[in-house]
């Protein structure tokens, strides 16, 4: 008997350096990455994806993007919200 694990959450690592352009840093377990300044979480059972600004210790929650059906959607998004922020 074969059993096969399956983490939705890994495909996130691999569709943020496709959006972004660039090897995101893995935080807690690629539930959290980290791209420049900004922490990519995802919450609530991954059906939400906080977009967080962080200065050393302190962060500050800039946005939130909802999950539906693909991450690739969901990260192209958050990438045009922190467009428009900055």
């Amino acid at each position: 008997m074969t059993m096969r694990f399956e983490d939705p959450a890994a495909e996130f690592v691999l569709a943020a350096e496709r959006v972004f352009g660039e090897s995101p840093r893995v935080l807690d377990g690629s539930r959290a990455l980290l791209v420049g300044d900004v922490k990519l979480q995802l919450e609530a059972g991954e059906k939400e994806l906080w977009l967080i600004e962080t200065h050393g210790p302190l962060e500050h929650r800039l946005a939130m993007v909802e999950v539906q059906e693909d991450i690739d959607v969901a990260l192209r998004r958050a990438k045009e919200k922190l467009s428009g922020q900055l």
